[in-house]
C-alpha cells in the first residue's frame, strides 16, 4: 500500500513541536497495516518533515520505500543553504525520484500534487486552510477514494 504526504510550508510554532510525534505515530500505525511506500513531494514545511520521518521508518523496518515526486529539477532555486542541504540529503536517500518537469513551469506543482495521489492508498496531510495547494491536493485525494488524515485535526482549536 501507498501512502502520500501534503502540508503546509509554514506550521505555528505552536504546533510545530508536537506533530513529530503525531506524525510518527501516524506512519507506525499505517504500517502496521500494510503500508510499505511513501511518496512526498519536497517541498519545505511539512514535506520536509514527513519525508525525514519515513526515512526514519526505512531504517527501523528496512522494507519501507520513500519516493520523491518533484515538480521540477531547479524546485530548491532561492533556498536557504540549510534548506537544501536538507533537501539534497533527502534526494539522495530516496528509493526514487521523479520530476515534472526540468524547470519551473506555472502547472508543475499542480501536476505535481496530483502525481502524488495517484495510487496512494492513503495521504497524510497538515491541513489547515481551505485554501491553497494543501487543500487542492487534499480535496483531490477524497475524490480519488484516497483516505486522508489530516493531522491538523487533532490539534485543540
Amino acid at each position: 500500500m501507498i501512502c502520500c504526504f501534503t502540508g503546509h510550508r509554514k506550521i505555528p510554532d505552536d504546533r510545530i513541536m508536537k506533530l513529530p510525534e503525531l506524525l510518527d505515530a501516524e506512519l507506525e500505525r499505517l504500517i502496521v497495516g500494510g503500508v510499505t511506500v511513501f511518496r512526498g513531494g519536497g517541498a519545505l514545511g511539512f514535506d520536509t518533515l514527513a519525508e525525514l520521518k519515513a526515512l526514519e521508518k526505512r531504517n527501523k523496518y528496512g522494507f519501507i520505500r520513500l519516493e520523491l515526486i518533484l515538480p521540477c529539477r531547479d524546485q530548491a532555486k532561492g533556498w536557504s543553504a540549510r534548506n537544501k542541504e536538507i533537501f539534497d540529503y533527502i534526494a539522495r536517500s530516496a528509493d526514487k525520484v521523479e520530476y515534472v518537469t526540468d524547470t519551473y513551469t506555472q502547472y508543475c506543482m499542480h501536476e505535481r500534487n496530483r502525481r502524488l495521489v495517484k495510487g496512494s492508498d492513503f495521504c497524510v496531510a497538515y491541513c489547515s486552510s481551505d485554501t491553497g495547494g494543501t487543500a487542492y491536493t487534499c480535496n483531490y485525494a477524497k475524490k480519488q477514494g484516497v483516505e486522508v488524515i489530516n493531522l491538523a485535526d487533532r490539534f485543540e482549536m
